[in-house]
């Protein structure tokens, strides 16, 4: 009947990492040290090594001995029980997919195809329009791919969107944002070499072909260039 605050440390590790319990301990130590209220530590296995299991620290000397344990969740373990991950209405499912699909997966083209299937589920398991915001951001974050591969995933999210009739365009504004830079630093480049080229023509000491090599233009370019002077 009274009331207690409990706070809760999640460590979410990546990586095998040889003191990884030892600071899981320093951690906790310092959280209560600092508020003086109970802590417990929970870790999130992200990595591939299966024999990467931390779940205890302990020392102890002359007769001292202290002994820390905190559960941990393997998400590889997962990998065992796929389709009820398939199943799950639970959001972390799609994020534990994915994650296991950003480990395992190297290839761009193979990636790309899994992360479309991700992107269906999404749509279909009935979340709200902000949930599917947050979370297809999440799987976009961590099955990245090489941009040569971005259209296609833009048109299969177009597709998927057109068959359940739930436009988003987070990931298809990010691809226009990105071709907008490209064309605005394209521009910026080739509006210097213009400059260039006009300084050029006024010293009237080249030709219009070697303006064009010296500056990257074509030979039309620095002719109009040369025209726009005179007037």
């Amino acid at each position: 009947g009274s009331e207690t605050w409990v706070l809760i440390h999640v460590e979410v590790q990546g990586e095998p990492e040889e003191a990884f319990a030892e600071r899981m301990y320093t951690y906790q130590y310092r959280l209560r040290d600092r508020y003086g209220v109970d802590v417990v530590s929970l870790a999130v296995l992200a990595d591939t090594r299966d024999s990467f299991r931390p779940t205890t620290f302990r020392y102890q000397r002359w007769g001292c001995e202290l002994t820390f344990t905190f559960p941990t969740a393997k998400l590889i373990d997962w990998e065992a029980r796929w389709a009820e991950l398939e199943a799950s209405t639970n959001v972390f499912a799609l994020v534990v997919m994915a994650q296991i699909h950003a480990k395992r997966l190297k290839d761009g083209a193979t990636r790309k195809d899994v992360k479309v299937a991700l992107i269906r589920l999404l749509y279909e398991r009935g979340y709200s329009r902000d949930q599917v915001v947050q979370l297809f951001i999440i799987i976009d974050w961590l099955l990245q791919l090489p941009s040569a591969l971005e259209p296609a995933f833009v048109q299969a999210v177009y597709a998927i969107q057109e068959e359940k009739h739930m436009p988003y365009v987070n990931t298809i504004e990010r691809v226009e944002r990105e071709k907008e830079r490209q064309e605005g630093r394209l521009e910026g480049q080739l509006e210097a070499k213009r400059e260039t080229a006009r300084n050029l023509i006024k010293l009237g000491v080249l030709s219009d072909e070697q303006i064009a090599e010296a500056t990257g233009l074509v030979i039309a370019d620095v002719q109009a260039l040369r025209v726009e002077d005179k007037h």
